[in-house]
Parts: structure tokens; C-alpha cells; sequence
């Protein structure tokens, strides 16, 4: 499972999560930055990435546009490079759980 981190999650988090999720990148990485969600959402879709955000506006579009790409949704507030590479790297299972097992649309990351 490849993550693609959304603008509100710093790039330099995408070389601690290699291991984990293989294939991982930030938005402005691949030169989505200040593109609109939807050219993201697409790009994730058409790539077979998971979108990571910090924001409900990914969550909302998976409402009306269903998946793929599935969404990680981290509530966890802006907490250092450290928590937030935990946050991901420490519920891998969890997410592959609901997102591939269970086939859910969204997981929800809390502290």
C-alpha cells in the first residue's frame, strides 16, 4: 500500500514511511501542490495511492465519489514529524485491516 500525503503533511515524513508503505509520496512531490482536491483525488485514484490527510475534504469526497482511493484520515492535531510518521507507521496493520480487509472507504487515526 502506497500513501500519498496531502499539503497539510510535511514531504520530509515520506522517507521514514518507505519501509511500511513502499512507493509513498507528498502532493508536492509530485507536483500536485496548489492543484484542487479533485486533480489529487484523481491522481491517487489513477495511481492506486491511499490519500493521508488532516482535513475532512477527502473524507467528503469519498462520500460523493466513492473509492478508490481509499483516505487515512489523521486527527491527531499538528504534531511533530515524529507523531505523525508513529501515528502511520504503528497502525499499519490497522489501516491494511480496514482499508484492504474490510474494504473501507476511510480510516479514521486518532492520538
Amino acid at each position: 500500500m502506497k500513501l500519498l500525503l496531502d499539503e497539510n503533511l510535511s514531504r520530509r515524513v515520506v522517507p521514514f514511511l518507505q519501509d511500511t508503505f513502499p512507493g509513498s509520496s507528498q502532493v508536492a512531490l509530485l507536483s500536485l501542490e496548489n492543484v484542487d482536491d479533485r486533480t489529487i483525488w484523481d491522481f491517487a485514484k489513477d495511481q492506486d495511492f491511499v490519500i493521508v490527510t488532516k482535513d475532512a475534504d477527502f473524507y467528503d469526497m469519498s462520500v460523493v465519489y466513492e473509492q478508490p482511493p481509499k483516505i487515512i484520515w489523521l486527527k491527531i492535531g499538528n504534531q511533530s514529524k515524529a507523531l505523525t510518521i508513529n501515528a502511520l507507521v504503528s497502525n499499519r496493520e490497522v489501516i491494511e485491516l480496514a482499508l484492504v480487509s474490510e474494504d473501507k472507504a476511510c480510516i479514521e487515526i486518532y492520538r
